[in-house]
């Protein structure tokens, strides 16, 4: 992307007062665990954060092994990533909406016609493409560092959701059983991909790192990528048996 003249690529760091206290990784984690034991088995959102705690658990792992270029911003990016997720849990837990994006899991999380996958992928859907963009915006002016100096890092987590979706893919969707799925639940497995998600969350990156001298313009693109990634997230949801 090109700068303006005396455009330094960086954005101003936020004052630390102003800023609230993160959690760790390690209390992310904690909390995440401590949501899940209170889901039924066969809640959708619980379908979700049992994959989401995983990824969560399996990036903590990696902070320390050398496996990111900057581990430290990593896990200011990880615990940003997902108060987002979690704040959207407590809105509801509390009777308040939701973003957009999290609607249609929330509002059809025991729709006994949906299959687990489609509320895995549903929540990943919503996570990745709204939650991540948005939490890498944020990282960067916590940090005061230009969003695109996290781009090595970003396909590094990108890695790591590639290795789950395969066991993701497995445990809910086992290679014996899809014989027997029907011909509307292959339809909507089939119009989506992680590697789409992925891109298009770093699209949205790009795209609202040139807005951060317009908060209008800002405020009106993030408005509409949260209510168009919920409508693709609703589309994941289609119900397709009994």
């Amino acid at each position: 992307m090109s700068e303006q003249p005396g455009d330094t690529g960086t954005v101003p760091q936020v004052p630390a007062q102003a800023l609230a206290p993160l959690p760790t990784v390690d209390q992310i984690v904690g909390r995440m665990r401590a949501l899940a034991a209170g889901f039924p088995p066969s809640d959708g959102v619980g379908v979700f954060h049992r994959i989401y705690l995983a990824v969560t658990q399996l990036v903590r792992s990696r902070l320390g092994t050398g496996w990111f270029a900057d581990p430290a911003a990593m896990a200011v990016l990880d615990a940003l990533f997902a108060e987002r997720y979690l704040a959207a849990n407590a809105a509801v837990a509390a009777g308040r909406r939701p973003p957009a994006c999290w609607r249609p899991l929330f509002e059809l999380r025991r729709h006994p016609g949906i299959h687990p996958l489609q509320f895995a992928l549903s929540g990943i859907n919503s996570h990745i493409e709204h939650d991540l963009p948005l939490a890498v915006l944020d990282a960067s002016r916590r940090l005061g560092r230009d969003p695109e100096s996290f781009e090595p890092d970003y396909h590094r987590i990108n890695d790591l959701l590639a290795q789950l979706e395969g066991q993701v893919q497995a445990e809910l969707l086992p290679t014996a059983a899809r014989s027997a799925l029907g011909e509307p639940l292959l339809h909507v497995l089939g119009v989506w991909s992680i590697d789409a998600a992925r891109e298009a969350a770093w699209a949205s990156v790009l795209a609202l790192r040139g807005l951060r001298d317009s908060p209008l313009g800002y405020a009106a693109v993030s408005d509409t990528l949260d209510a168009s990634v919920g409508m693709v997230s609703r589309a994941l949801l289609t119900p397709v048996g009994d």
